[in-house]
Formats: C-alpha cells, sequence, structure tokens
C-alpha cells in the first residue's frame, strides 16, 4: 500500500450549526428527535461539495448518527469504504477478457482501488470512539483521518486518470463513471472529517 499524501484543495470548508438537541423535549417526542437528526445532518451536508449525495446517502442513518458529528463522519466513512470495495471488484470483473492498454489500466485501477479502500479503512478506525477521547488526541486522529481519506482520493483520481489513452468505448465509460461516483462519496466524508477539527 502506497503512502501517497494529497495537498488536497476538496477539504476546507466552513461549518456554522445553529441551535443543540434538547433532550428534556425530545424525550417525550421520538418524531421531533428523528426530524431534528435529519436536519443536523442535512445541515453538516451543507458544507460537502455535494450535499444533496451527502444527505441522501446519510439520513438513513439518522438513528445511528442523532446530532453527533463524530458518528455522522463515521458512518460516512463506512458508507465510502463499502462503495470502493464494491467498485474493486467491479472494476477487476470487468478486466477479465480485456488486451492491451485497456486491461493494463483496469489492472493499475483495481489495485489503486484496493489500496484506496484500505485508506478508508483506516480513516474510519480513526473515527471509532473519537467521541469518547479529549485535547490533542483529538486532533492527531482527525488529522490522521484527514490524511488516510484524502490519499484515497488521490488513489481512485488516478484510476480515473490511467484511463485517458484507453479507447473510448463502454468500458472505459462505465468505470469511469462509477469512479467520479466514489470520488465524490469521498468528498464528503472528508468534508465531514474537517469538520470535527473546527468542533
Amino acid at each position: 500500500m502506497r503512502m501517497v499524501v494529497s495537498c488536497t484543495d476538496l477539504i476546507f470548508f466552513f461549518f456554522l450549526l445553529a441551535g443543540t438537541m434538547n433532550p428534556a423535549a425530545s424525550a417525550g417526542t421520538p418524531s421531533a428527535g428523528s426530524r431534528n437528526s435529519t436536519e443536523f445532518i442535512r445541515k453538516s451536508c451543507a458544507a460537502t461539495l455535494y450535499p444533496d449525495l451527502c444527505y441522501s446517502s446519510l439520513a438513513g442513518y439518522a438513528s445511528v448518527v442523532q446530532q453527533n458529528a463524530v458518528e455522522l463522519a463515521h458512518v460516512a466513512a463506512k458508507l465510502t469504504l463499502a462503495r470502493l470495495r464494491s467498485l474493486t471488484s467491479h472494476v477487476s470483473a470487468a478486466g477479465r477478457g480485456t488486451t492491451g492498454l485497456e486491461h493494463a489500466a483496469l489492472l493499475d485501477c483495481s489495485d489503486l482501488l484496493d489500496d484506496a479502500a484500505g485508506w478508508a479503512l483506516r480513516a474510519g478506525a480513526e473515527m471509532k470512539g473519537l467521541g469518547k477521547v479529549v485535547g490533542p488526541e483529538v486532533t492527531w486522529r482527525v488529522s490522521n483521518a484527514l490524511t488516510w481519506m484524502s490519499t484515497a482520493l488521490t488513489d481512485e483520481v488516478t484510476c480515473r486518470d490511467g484511463f485517458v489513452r484507453v479507447a473510448a468505448g463502454t468500458v472505459r465509460t462505465d468505470v469511469s463513471y462509477r469512479i467520479r461516483k466514489v470520488e465524490k462519496y469521498t468528498s464528503n466524508t472528508l468534508a465531514l472529517i474537517h469538520i470535527l477539527g473546527f468542533n
């Protein structure tokens, strides 16, 4: 697995969250609590480059996330990892029966996506239990998670760039589209992790 630190400019966002959850009020009104959680996700996703995708992919986890920014970033990292693993399998399967530049690009891409999944896994591990730590360790772990997820994004972009020399066709179009979609998930996760550095 290569250690490549990307100097991406995709992760610098400003985040403002107005209001906090009222435990006493929400205890007697679960539906209101659920609405508060989904609204928290919507507001958090507004700090990402792809807010609609962010919200649609994470709203279903409102009961898990509640109004916890750490848990939101953790869930986002796990979803990105799942997407990367699925795409790695797809690209690997697409490479069977291909030849020449197309075969080489798919093989390299599969390796890069496998690496990216490894980085996403490490980023998620940094998020796990982050809410229970304090002080410099928080900054350290958030910084690590940003580095790992940024490196995953770099691998994804490198994978897509590898198809530049491949003749246009179904495989190239399909894989490029899928990679761009995963890049959006990764970018959103980066933004949600970055928010933690300002809390």
